[in-house]
C-alpha cells in the first residue's frame, strides 16, 4: 500500500461509500475525486490525513499548476486542476464532520485550495464542443462496410445512438429485449441498462432519417434469425478473440456476451469517422447533435419538453444547460415568441423557458 497509513486508507474507504450510498454519485464521479486524493498523498509523502494544514493546500495548488501532463507533455490545464482541488475541499470538509478529524483539522484551512479568480474563472470556462452535423454521422454510416457480423455490429451500433442519444454506458448493457422495433423504442430499464443515476425512462428513437432506421432493423433480424440470439442476449455482444496461426489474438466473430465497459464502443466510433475521412467525434456528442437537430425541429415548448424528456431531461433547462448555449439570433427569437406564448403552452413550460432566458441574459451580462 505503498506508504498509505491505515487512517487514511480507512477513512478514504468510508469516504467512497459515502460518496456512493449518501451522495448517489455514479462510479467515474467516484474515481475522479479517488484520483485527486492519491495525488494529493503523493504530494505530501502520504501524510496522516489528520496532519492537514493550510501550507499543504497551497503547496498542492502550486504542484499542480506547475505538473505537466504524461499526455501531452504541457501543463495540466485549469479545468484539470480545478476539478483536483475543488475535489479537495469536498474531502476534507467531509473529514471535518468525522469523529478523530473534528478536533485535528481547522475548517478554514480548507479554503486555502481555493485557485485565485483568474484562474477560477479559466478553469470554468466552456470549451468549444466538437459536434457533429447530422449529414456527418450519414457520411460516417454510408461508408462503414458490413459483410461480416463485426462490421454490421459496428454500424448498427452507431446507428443506434444516432437513433436514441443513449450514453455509452447505456449501450453496452442493453439487451434485445429493450427494443421494440414496431414501437420505435429502447426501454432504459435500469435493472438492465446502466443508465445515469440508474434511471428508467423510455426513449423513442428520434426523427434523423431511414437509413439509421432500417440499419438497426436489419441488425435485429440478423441477431434473431441468423444467430439465434434470445430476448436476454446482449443488443450489441462484445468481439470474439481467438489465437491465430501467429499465436497472435485476432477477431473471429462475436461473444454472446455484453462488453464489460464503454471503451470498444468509443474506439468503433474513432474508426468509423476516421474511414470516413472526418474528424473524431464520441458517442456523448450525439446528444449534442441531437439537442441542436432538436432546436430545429421543435415548434412549440411542449415539443422541446418532449424532445429532452426523450433524451432523459426530467427539465428542458437541463438539455439548454448541459450542451450548450443558445445563439444570440435564436435567443431573440425565442424571447419574440414568449411575449405572445402559442395557444395552450402550459404555465409550467412558460416558467422554464423564462428562467432559461434570465439565465442566458445574465451570463451575458457577467
Amino acid at each position: 500500500m505503498k506508504n498509505n497509513s491505515t487512517n487514511n486508507a480507512r477513512i478514504i474507504y468510508e469516504f467512497t461509500k459515502y460518496l456512493k450510498e449518501a451522495k448517489r454519485l455514479d462510479d467515474s464521479t467516484i474515481d475522479g475525486a479517488l484520483k485527486s486524493i492519491n495525488r494529493f498523498e503523493e504530494f505530501t509523502g502520504y501524510i496522516d490525513f489528520r496532519k492537514f494544514r493550510a501550507k499543504h493546500a497551497i503547496g498542492f495548488k502550486k504542484h499542480l499548476l506547475n505538473k505537466k501532463s504524461l499526455v501531452t507533455g504541457e501543463k495540466l490545464s485549469k479545468a484539470t486542476v480545478l476539478t483536483a482541488t475543488r475535489h479537495m475541499k469536498m474531502f476534507f470538509q467531509y473529514l471535518v464532520t468525522q469523529k478523530g478529524y473534528r478536533a485535528k483539522i481547522n475548517y478554514s484551512d480548507i479554503e486555502y485550495f481555493n485557485l485565485s479568480e483568474k484562474d477560477t474563472r479559466i478553469g470554468n470556462t466552456k470549451r468549444k464542443r466538437n459536434v457533429p452535423k447530422i449529414e456527418q454521422v450519414m457520411q460516417a454510416l454510408e461508408g462503414m462496410p458490413s459483410s461480416t457480423a463485426i462490421e454490421l455490429r459496428d454500424r448498427a451500433l452507431l446507428a443506434f445512438v444516432i437513433l436514441t442519444g443513449a450514453r455509452d454506458g447505456a449501450v453496452a448493457s442493453a439487451k434485445i429485449k429493450h427494443i421494440d422495433i414496431e414501437e420505435q423504442s429502447f426501454y432504459q430499464d435500469a435493472r438492465d441498462v446502466n443508465t445515469k443515476f440508474s434511471k428508467t425512462f423510455i426513449t423513442f428513437f428520434f426523427p434523423v432519417g431511414e437509413l439509421a432506421l432500417n440499419i438497426l432493423k436489419d441488425w435485429m433480424d440478423y441477431l434473431v434469425l441468423e444467430l439465434g440470439y434470445k430476448q436476454n442476449s446482449p443488443l450489441f455482444p462484445k468481439t470474439k478473440l481467438a489465437h491465430n496461426a501467429n499465436q497472435q489474438f485476432e477477431a473471429v466473430g462475436l461473444l454472446e456476451e455484453h462488453w464489460s465497459n464503454a471503451n470498444p464502443i468509443r474506439k468503433i466510433f474513432g474508426q468509423a469517422f476516421e474511414a470516413a475521412g472526418l474528424p473524431y467525434f464520441n458517442p456523448h456528442s450525439f446528444r449534442n447533435t441531437l439537442v441542436r437537430l432538436g432546436e430545429k425541429l421543435c415548434r412549440t415548448p411542449e415539443e422541446f419538453k418532449a424532445w429532452s424528456q426523450n433524451l432523459g431531461h426530467e427539465s428542458v433547462l437541463t438539455s439548454f444547460y448541459s450542451y450548450g448555449d443558445v445563439p444570440d439570433y435564436k435567443q431573440a427569437e425565442l424571447l419574440r415568441k414568449l411575449a405572445e406564448p402559442a395557444e395552450g403552452t402550459s404555465s409550467d413550460m412558460e416558467e422554464q423557458f423564462r428562467q432559461f432566458m434570465q439565465f442566458q441574459q445574465m451570463k451575458k451580462s457577467a
